[in-house]
């Protein structure tokens, strides 16, 4: 049994206990796909959570963007405390993909830059799903990009015991073959150090320090410490670790690798000769041999992942192992495990679309001679693998699309909401007679200030990144305190907009896209949809009902369309919302009930993603600013003297908290987002 336990102070209501059976009923009944069809703020998370504890089995919830998913993991992982809930998204910060523009001969190197925390994350998400079956993963469209052999991965861990033969220098090179860097300094997750007669490692997967003690050739004690106080935490008597990397090879299946990698380039090169494309033969030819004297020497090299298809003994045009071979199967290999498509009429055409981009980038640099031709192999899933990958699905969305409404068994209808809250009301306002694009503006603003007067906050939407960043900037000349979001913005600080947005250190939040799906924000009063009449898919009808979901938290939410002309768009949004708001008035009526907001705790979801030592500067700064407001120029002299003071004494990890708390006070740090120049709002 794998025993999931609902935690919750409520029961389910509203429509919610229908949903709840007919979903449970539909899996018992081997469904294959069923869609929940629930409106905003009706307590899908809830339902789903439910249907969870009932059918009892390791879940997967897919969500679209790392915003979303890192809220969703939040809200589950408050549903199951005693259980497993571990988030899985992209670990970069920045990614530029390798790519060749062949009309401007122009090569792109590939770059990276990789969030340590997020991969710590990863690591933990995988090792549950290897070690425990009371598991739930909420990912992005990253899981069904490839990933190590979970086999390799899960063979090649080290099992320390206590009062086992071992000595100190066996375990080390037992470390650093599962990929454990050695260190002198303080540690970071995949490292290690030895100290007098112990060594010391810190797990990828887990925050805590292990100090592993010898006498002679004996382990007389294992302590797990506290990494920043090294305070003893438990003394267990044994301790599994696993590789510090998801991409585990053998050296036998290296050497293999290498000689299969350069058959593939003699084959190659023969078919350039045989073209007449001396240039791409000879890039090719060096651009190879470099990677394997590399892999051979030093067992890595830059983009090693594109020869992956090698390293896995994996065939030609066979897809890769991603997250989804993590999950338990049955011994026929079918999936044993619940799939959960959150915002599916999102998601769904989002994991169906990222195989065909992925192919036109690598096919361009396979022609030209930058690639073998197995670099295409290292590719996410076409949708096809990614259905025979997963077993029962459960879609979930306000405005499901095609694709689910073709392949349900049954849709579930969830309108009625817990707390009687109904559909926001709808108004339409025609601004041509002021000048359009600054007559909205003045409208919305005029709306908003009432809205904040008493308490409430104010989401305007508008329809391109530097549109939201100009109105954020004009609200906050006219002291508003307003902030924008969109999809340049690093995923950290879309959390930490999110929360401060929520506990009101700025009144309205400005974006494009991301406030359409699935944030929940139940201290919004008033929803503005500039440009609600340019039909397209941010003003589409899935989108405008979507949006208009975002006042459906509070009580008093209420929704401004600035439109000129009525849309087909607009009618069928305005017709469904409406169409809900009059079942949701008439099951009011009948049962007596009073609508109330949505009340939810306000949690900082970024923080388990946050490293120890930015959640250290972020103590700092709340200690700090009132002192740096003072007086700036005298706080920032005196805190560059501390830091020169620590580099003096060579205490270098106290120089580097100091030096980024400045860059934080100043407001030039790495998470500082770029300001652009704005352009004047009126007469646009």
């Amino acid at each position: 049994m794998n025993n999931f336990k609902l935690h919750t102070p409520f029961l389910p209501a509203g429509d919610q206990p229908a949903a709840i059976d007919a979903l449970e009923r539909g899996l018992k009944e081997g469904l294959r796909h069923q869609t929940l069809l629930g409106v905003t703020g009706s307590g899908k998370t809830f339902t789903i959570a439910n249907v969870i504890a009932r059918f009892n089995k390791p879940t997967l919830v897919l969500a679209h963007n790392k915003t979303l998913a890192a809220q969703l993991a939040q809200e589950y992982r408050e549903f199951f405390p005693e259980n497993a809930v571990h988030y899985f998204v992209s670990y970069y910060d920045y990614y530029q993909p390798e790519a060749y523009i062949a009309h401007s001969d122009t090569y792109i190197e590939k770059e990276a830059m990789i969030n340590a925390e997020i991969d710590r994350l990863r690591h933990a998400a995988t090792q549950a799903l290897l070690t425990r079956k009371d598991v739930i993963i909420v990912a992005s469209v990253s899981a069904i990009y490839g990933l190590g052999s979970p086999e390799e991965y899960q063979k090649v861990h080290v099992k320390i015991e206590k009062g086992t033969a071992e000595n100190r220098a066996a375990l080390i090179r037992k470390l650093v073959g599962i990929y454990f860097e050695r260190t002198n300094a303080d540690l970071n997750p995949g490292q290690m150090r030895a100290i007098g007669n112990s060594l010391e490692f810190m797990p990828v997967n887990e925050r805590v320090m292990y100090r592993i003690a010898f006498g002679g050739d004996v382990i007389t004690g294992i302590d797990q410490l506290d990494p920043v106080s090294r305070a003893r935490m438990a003394e267990p008597k044994s301790v599994f670790v696993f590789p510090a990397k998801h991409f585990v090879t053998s050296e036998e299946k290296r050497d293999s690798a290498l000689k299969n990698i350069k058959l593939e380039l003699d084959e190659q090169l023969a078919k350039f000769k045989r073209e007449e494309k001396p240039l791409e033969h000879e890039r090719l030819k060096r651009r190879t041999l470099h990677d394997i004297a590399l892999i051979r020497e030093l067992g890595y090299t830059s983009g090693i992942e594109n020869y992956s298809r090698h390293f896995d003994g994996r065939a030609a045009g066979e897809p890769p192992h991603t997250l989804l071979s993590y999950f338990p199967h049955k011994k026929d290999g079918a999936p044993d495990f619940l799939t959960v498509i959150d915002e599916s009429h999102v998601t769904v055409s989002q994991i169906g679309g990222m195989y065909a981009g992925d192919k036109s980038r690598k096919d361009n640099l396979v022609e030209y001679g930058f690639r073998l031709p197995s670099a295409r192999d290292n590719r996410p899933l076409m949708f096809e693998e990614f259905e025979e990958r997963v077993g029962q699905v459960v879609y979930t969305s306000a405005t499901p699309g095609d694709y689910e409404r073709a392949h349900s068994g049954q849709i579930v209808e969830q309108v009625i909401r817990p707390t009687g809250l109904i559909d926001p009301e709808l108004v339409i306002r025609n601004v041509t007679e002021t000048g359009k694009y600054s007559g909205q503006i003045a409208d919305f603003i005029g709306e908003a200030e009432i809205v904040i007067k008493r308490g409430g906050r104010a989401l305007a939407t508008t329809l391109t990144k530097q549109m939201a960043e100009d109105l954020a900037a004009y609200l906050r000349e006219r002291g508003i305190k307003a902030e924008y979001l969109h999809s340049d913005v690093k995923t950290i600080d879309r959390i930490d907009i999110l929360t401060n947005f929520r506990k009101g250190r700025f009144d309205i939040l400005v974006g494009v896209n991301l406030l359409r799906e699935g944030l929940d924000l139940p201290e919004v009063e008033l929803v503005g949809i500039l440009d609600a009449d340019k039909e397209g898919f941010l003003r589409s009808e899935t989108s405008l009902i979507q949006t208009i979901g975002r006042a459906a938290r509070n009580v008093l939410g209420r929704v401004i369309l600035y439109a000129d002309v009525m849309t087909g768009s607009l009618e069928r949004a305005i017709s469904e919302t409406n169409r809900r708001r009059a079942l949701q008035i008439a099951y009011n009526g009948k049962h007596g009930i009073t609508p109330v907001s949505i009340k939810k705790e306000i949690h900082d979801i970024a923080a388990s993603m946050r490293t120890e030592h930015q959640r250290t500067i972020d103590e700092l700064l709340v200690l700090d600013t009132l002192a740096y407001k003072d007086d700036p120029a005298a706080f920032i002299k005196r805190k560059r003297e501390e830091m020169a003071g620590a580099v003096e004494q060579l205490d270098f990890e106290t120089a580097a908290l100091i030096r980024d708390e400045i860059y934080k006070l100043e407001g030039i740090g790495p998470r500082a987002r770029k300001p652009r120049t704005r352009k004047p709002l009126s007469g646009s």
